[in-house]
């Protein structure tokens, strides 16, 4: 409710307060609601809106879309990154490929064998070399031969020890932070499209649409309105002369035109000090156009709508 209604109200209040006077004290006011206002977290085009003016809506209900061509493919790339992620740090904790293991050990093989030929052959040597059928030098050759292959042997089985640990410690944190990173990137990803579907906080009345389909909407600008239930309050105006008959928590009695009979409202809020409605000199002469704000939670509304006239009245 705008300032203005409030100003003219408050006027009303403070230049007649001999109507309050006559019989039970009476106060003029008006309705006024809380509505919640619901926008897109993120700018784009309205493909769709789904409530219009009028109707209502319960808690979940989709109020409308945006297009989200963008968003669902980016929720696609990021998944394919998550695969990526989640294939090298299984390669990593698992070693190396069983293909590559198979290679290492055929070489293995091969080089044990080799080293068994040439350890014979070494032998031999050595026994020929005693009884002068070969020289010293075709010895030395057969055991470095030897040696060669027992090395290449040892070198093998060190590789294949290897290839069937895990990855270092550093590597295998570093896979699993990239991992962590492309699920928390496609969780956002996820999360920003299902922001394209923009669903009713809460219950209510819808009072406005303020866009069209195909129109664009700005992160955070209001694309529907939605009044709730119960959120209907009287805010009316108390002479200074009469604050003191006011407390939080009385019941007072609520007439306007065309109102079903028996309405009330709760007092809720009084302000601690008064205001002028326009400003005003402050003198004891011009006390009486003193007003207090105060606000009161409507008892079963029946009705009302925000805006609606209302004058309050302290129970006989």
């Amino acid at each position: 409710m705008s300032d203005i209604y409030g100003q003219v109200i408050g006027v009303l209040a403070a230049v007649f307060p001999s109507l309050a006077e006559e019989g039970p004290a009476s106060y003029n006011g008006y309705a006024e609601a809380d509505y919640v206002y619901v926008a897109p977290a993120a700018a784009g085009r309205l493909s769709r809106i789904e409530v219009v003016e009028g109707t209502t809506v319960q808690a979940g209900d989709v109020l409308f879309r945006l297009e989200d061509a963008h968003q669902l493919a980016t929720l696609r790339a990021a998944e394919a990154e998550v695969a990526v992620a989640k294939a090298n740090l299984a390669n990593l904790s698992s070693g190396s490929r069983s293909e590559e293991i198979e290679v290492i050990r055929a070489s293995l093989e091969q080089a044990q064998a080799d080293e068994r030929l040439a350890a014979l052959t070494l032998e031999r040597s050595e026994r020929l070399l005693i009884s002068g059928a070969v020289s010293a030098a075709r010895v030395d050759s057969d055991r470095t031969a030897h040696e060669s292959a027992k090395a290449k042997v040892e070198q093998l089985e060190a590789e294949l020890q290897v290839a069937r640990l895990p990855a270092r410690d550093a590597q295998r944190i570093a896979a699993e932070a990239s991992f962590e990173a492309a699920e928390a990137k496609r969780d956002d990803a996820r999360s920003a499209l299902e922001d394209r579907v923009v669903e009713a906080p809460s219950p209510g009345y819808v009072d406005k649409v303020f866009y069209r389909d195909g129109e664009v909407a700005a992160a955070g600008a209001p694309v529907v309105s939605i009044l709730p239930p119960d959120t209907l309050k009287a805010l009316f105006f108390v002479p200074e002369p009469q604050r003191a008959s006011i407390a939080v928590g009385q019941v007072l009695q609520v007439t306007c035109s065309g109102c079903a009979p028996g309405l009330s409202a709760q007092v809720t809020r009084l302000a601690s000090s008064p205001q002028y409605t326009p400003p005003i000199i402050y003198s004891r002469e011009e006390r009486s156009r003193l007003v207090f704000r105060a606000e009161a939670r409507l008892i079963d509304p029946q009705g009302l709508l925000p805006g609606q006239p209302l004058t309050l009245h302290v129970a006989p």
